[in-house]
């Protein structure tokens, strides 16, 4: 408590009752308890997009490989993401709060922008399963039609608080999601018979290292890092253990990633589907088997991670907005233009577009979680920062030379190593992690006088 007096002192305007919570601290008052936090967070768990990049890493290096580094994956996420949960807890600071300490709080706005578009850009793919599913189950119904009803129904389930009713959702379809899932498997072995074809998915000869590829690949979806942050800050810190190991670490991401990628690839080896292998051909799959009921745990799986995705988009959004031209924005308003910019880009055919943006996007949130542990983890920490940094923009640099350059320089070097193929592509989200955190390290600050002399700093926030 002590380290969020001293930041109050320091400039910043927090109260108990949050107008803008991306722009203030949670204060202990505001913490939601662990079972409703749980419950909120693991509707992240369920989007197809899980099933179906299991599938992926099977059918490209082999069902071996792909289990492999899928807990490898799970470790990997999970150890992060107890680092990251444990420090969100105990400063109630959110992505973009924290992102001012590392960049400046005009650079900070680098950050929300790559996190509401990301998060833009999930939910797009998400909302188009459901409207692509409903609109091949019943022709009648126009895809945009469709569209619109997905957009129309999502933004008002996130005006609700984390802490009162996104818990309540996602825990009331969370038995649905899992009993879904167990029913898909139980009806495909029923209807098409158990065949061992899933163990041997892939090429003939897999690459004798093609579990660390499947790790690489998964490298490419560290923007639950940021997730699982302005999730995390709502914890108590009371909780902080139980939080770390099981809300937001490895026991979520078996459920997430390894049990959704078996099941995905028991499924795609089992079940006829038609196309190539996308989100849309395992929904479809899965309601030529089930019905109506396969039409239903499609909607729970999208509904329950685009809480997120719009959420997230949202409050982001409205964080790059304050940071850049320092303008206010109620979150209703930012819902409804998260929303419109939604709706339009699934009538627009820009998948291939979005699928190039996120892959730009992930080298930076790469980065960006590589900058992050280094700053947590660097044993000074609490004697330069404080127990919680300063967060006003009274007191602190527009722009932070030391966490750009790291960034900027780090995010080069990963798109530059991407875009040369071969077998750099391998290693170019490794390179990128390593760069920035060995760039922060030296160019971090070492002492508090280099954080901030305590002086209002010019600025027009």
């Amino acid at each position: 408590m002590a380290g969020v007096m001293q930041t109050r002192n320091r400039g910043d305007n927090n109260s108990d009752k949050l107008s803008d919570p991306n722009q203030e601290l949670i204060s202990l008052e505001n913490r939601a308890s662990k079972g409703s936090l749980t419950m909120a967070w693991w509707g992240v768990c369920s989007a197809m997009f899980y099933l179906v990049i299991g599938i992926a890493m099977a059918e490209n290096y082999g069902t071996k490989n792909a289990i492999i580094g899928l807990l490898v994956s799970c470790v990997s996420f999970g150890i992060i993401n107890g680092i990251i949960s444990r420090y969100a807890i105990r400063t109630g600071m959110s992505v973009a709060l924290f992102s001012r300490v590392l960049f400046g709080h005009k650079g900070a706005a680098l950050a929300t922008l790559i996190f509401f578009a990301t998060a833009m850009y999930y939910a797009v793919f998400e909302g188009s399963v459901i409207a692509v599913t409903f609109h091949q189950t019943y022709p009648s119904l126009p895809y945009w039609l469709a569209a619109l009803i997905v957009v129309a129904y999502s933004v008002p389930m996130i005006m609700g608080s984390v802490q009162s009713w996104l818990d309540k959702l996602n825990g009331i379809l969370l038995p649905f999601y899992l009993i879904g899932l167990i029913g898909a498997v139980v009806m495909a072995t029923s209807e098409y018979g158990y065949s061992n074809v899933w163990l041997t998915l892939g090429p003939e000869k897999a690459l004798p290292y093609g579990w660390w590829n499947v790790a690489v690949y998964y490298m490419g979806v560290w923007v639950l890092m940021m997730y699982t942050f302005d999730y995390a800050r709502y914890g108590k810190t009371e909780d902080s253990k139980y939080l770390s190991w099981f809300s937001f670490g490895i026991t979520f991401y078996l459920v997430a990633f390894f049990l959704s990628g078996l099941a995905g690839i028991y499924l795609v080896s089992t079940i006829p589907l038609e196309g190539e292998l996308s989100e849309v051909s395992i929904t479809l799959g899965l309601v030529k088997l089930m019905g109506v009921f396969g039409l239903i745990f499609v909607v729970i799986t999208q509904t329950r991670i685009n809480t997120a995705n719009y959420l997230l988009a949202t409050t982001n959004l409205q964080a790059f907005i304050k940071d850049t031209i320092n303008l206010k924005v109620p979150k209703f308003v930012g819902a409804l233009l998260i929303g419109i910019f939604i709706f339009i880009l699934m009538l627009l055919d820009v998948f291939n577009y979005l699928l190039q943006a996120l892959a730009y996007q992930g080298v930076f949130v790469v980065a960006w979680v590589a900058i992050a542990l280094t700053h947590i983890l660097y044993p000074k920490r609490e004697e330069v920062f404080g127990a919680v940094p300063i967060i006003d923009p009274q007191y602190l640099p527009a722009f932070d030379k030391s966490g750009l350059v790291a960034w900027i320089v780090a995010s080069i070097v990963g798109i530059v190593l991407m875009n040369m193929g071969g077998s750099w592509v391998n290693w170019y989200a490794t390179l990128t992690f390593i760069t920035a955190t060995v760039l922060y390290a030296i160019l971090m600050p070492k002492n508090q006088q280099s954080v901030s002399q305590f002086e209002p700093q010019k600025s027009t926030v």
